[in-house]
């Protein structure tokens, strides 16, 4: 049977003492967290370990007894064992080190059913593998909840050299395994006879912090070794920040209340104000960055490790939006580049519009030799350009006050960078509105066509559409019905050219705002969504997100037990982003590249608005 001892590497020259640590349920297998100096009471031992029991809510014991070779103290081993009687076990460990070497002995002894301890294995040395700057073959890899295999050497006895229990030490960082979360996260209640080894360590070494707050430096009945013994680790600017953070949260909180139900109020529900702020994208931002806020701020502290890196990725994302929105304020009222900018505006309106102009003289000709129906051909020219003359007059009608606009409109940069290019994305949907008014007219008026040609097509093969099964039937046609049918058709088709190159055209000019629409809504997404603090956990604390372990056996000689150091596996970075990606309403067609080609041939309407209801993790 094999023995698992996880101990920690900052315990390796600890004074002699008892070692506090648990024992897996269904694994035969200690967890050593902490060792007790000598001189203690056992009383008083045994009240701080119930009181750590009852914080952390670990199984916490005494595990064994702990020798450090110290001068005046030779008997201070067999003290040690003695007091297995009054720390009743299963099993005690008696570890204990040797006089001018660096390894130690352990013993291992069990309670027979009178109560008494029987030593079930011998004397087995052990070369101090938690030492740091020895050398180490690379051993196997264990992923996360997942068992090592491997053969582990048998130890021959020094009394009557016989087989003997196996026994293997496995030593490991205690800070690193305490802060780090292992994944994949289990979202239930795991049950402790049936979950892994793997977790149930990092659980219990993660759950015992309330044992490490104890150093050297406090006034207290007992005086321990763990990873921060030395001093508490601490920052006082992180203390800083806590203190302050409790009023500012509680004012977030209020104005949010005073937001929330100012949104919510009977005016701004009523249906057009509804449509309209559901299909601008400054709206759709705001009411997600109030939400974003309102998880930010809320009283409820943060328990499970999803949540608190569900806060921590959006409270850096809202840090990191408004520094770059205050940076692009900074570089927009300097120099004068808002005058600029507007001063270039009312031009580049006027180069769109006569380029469209000329596109339309164009169209109403002979296109690339193409012959169009010349009386359509008129109409639909002359349609569009009196829009274009009305835009014109709308665009020169409001060119006093672009500057002013402009100038508001910078200022909402405060609010962060995606309220920017949101709003940019909205300037861009109201100045090409007349892009949009013809996309618009040339799709219904193709759409229309198709569809009338689809439908009288089958009115020559004897079939019709039965609109209530959702499929095509035989039906019979007298002769005037195939008649009109036949010229209604002749019509459609002989018009169908001018219908769809005046749809192609406005079609691909459509498609251009689209896309640079498009390439703002990915970027106020990809700053929503992306999990910085995530991600900058795995870029600089890698083993804060782990993955798995692996082992690097430090020591392995004849006559002494196989001796492992456990590294953790870092998380994959597409695993981080895959798992810690913010929820967004997200700006991506809901419709497949097939789906949406289809939709282009048949000539029906494309809207690129971002849905509420889409949601997805």
């Amino acid at each position: 049977m094999v023995l698992k001892i996880f101990f920690p590497q900052c315990c390796n020259k600890a004074d002699s003492g008892l070692l506090v640590g648990r024992w897996i349920p269904g694994q035969n297998s200690a967890v050593v967290l902490a060792v007790i100096h000598y001189p203690f009471i056992p009383g008083q031992v045994k009240q701080y370990i119930h009181q750590m029991r009852g914080q952390s809510g670990v199984d916490l014991t005494v595990l064994g007894s702990w020798s450090m070779p110290k001068e005046g103290q030779e008997g201070m081993e067999s003290f040690l064992r003695d007091l297995s009687t009054i720390f009743p076990q299963g099993q005690w460990l008696q570890l204990s080190r040797e006089m001018g070497k660096i390894g130690f002995r352990c013993h291992v002894l069990t309670r027979d059913p009178n109560g008494k301890l029987i030593q079930r294995e011998k004397e087995l040395k052990e070369d101090g593998g938690g030492e740091k700057g020895g050398e180490g073959k690379k051993g196997g890899t264990k992923r996360g909840g997942g068992e090592k295999k491997g053969e582990h050497k048998k130890v021959e006895g020094e009394e009557g050299g016989g087989e003997k229990d196996k026994v293997i030490f496995i030593h490991y960082e205690q800070r690193k395994v305490m802060l780090s979360q292992l994944h994949p996260i289990d979202n239930g209640v795991p049950d402790p006879q049936t979950e892994s080894q793997l977790p149930q360590v990092f659980g219990t070494v993660c759950q015992s912090e309330p044992l490490f707050f104890l150093d050297k430096y406090d006034d207290g009945p007992v005086k321990m070794t763990h990873w921060q013994s030395e001093g508490r680790e601490g920052s006082i600017i992180v203390e800083l920040m806590k203190q302050a953070s409790t009023p500012a949260c509680l004012l977030t909180t209020w104005i949010l209340t005073l937001w929330t139900s100012l949104c919510s109020s009977r005016i701004l529900n009523m249906r057009p104000m509804r449509f309209i702020s559901s299909k601008l994208s400054t709206c759709v931002q705001l009411s997600y960055r109030t939400e974003h806020l309102q998880t930010v701020c809320s009283p409820t502290r943060a328990t499970a490790h999803n949540h608190f890196m569900r806060k921590a990725n959006i409270f850096v994302s809202f840090f990191v939006d408004v520094s770059l929105g205050l940076l692009l304020v900074s570089w927009m009222y300097r120099e004068n580049r808002i005058g600029k900018l507007a001063n270039t505006l009312v031009p580049a309106a006027d180069y769109v519009a006569k380029e469209l102009e000329e596109l339309l003289q164009w169209l109403m000709g002979a296109p690339a030799g193409l012959k169009m129906n010349r009386a359509l051909d008129q109409v639909l020219g002359r349609f569009f350009l009196y829009h274009i003359h009305l835009w014109i007059s709308y665009i020169h009608l409001m060119s006093p006050f672009v500057e002013m606009i402009l100038w508001y409109v910078g200022l909402s940069a405060c609010l962060g960078l995606t309220f920017a290019l949101s709003l940019l994305s909205d300037i861009t949907a109201l100045l090409t509105f007349h892009i949009y008014c013809f996309y618009v007219y040339g799709a219904r008026l193709y759409c229309m066509t198709v569809y009338g040609l689809s439908s009288l097509w089958r009115l020559f093969r004897g079939k019709k559409w039965n609109v209530l099964r959702q499929r095509v039937d035989s039906c019979s046609y007298d002769l005037d019905q195939l008649f009109i049918g036949t010229l209604l058709f002749t019509i459609l088709l002989f018009l169908l050219p001018t219908t769809a190159l005046y749809y192609l055209v406005f079609t691909l000019l459509r498609l251009v705002v689209v896309m640079f629409q498009g390439v703002l809504h990915l970027s106020v997404d990809f700053i929503n969504s992306f999990p910085l603090f995530a991600m900058g956990l795995r870029l600089f604390r890698s083993y804060r997100l782990a993955e798995g372990v692996k082992f690097r056996v430090l020591c392995e000689e004849p006559g002494t037990p196989l001796h492992l150091m456990m590294d953790i596996n870092p998380l994959k970075v597409s695993s981080v982003v895959q798992t810690y990606r913010t929820p967004t309403y997200s700006c991506y067609p809901k419709d497949s590249w097939l789906a949406l080609c289809k939709k282009l041939f048949l000539g029906e309407l494309i809207y690129p608005w971002r849905h509420k209801t889409t949601k997805i993790d």
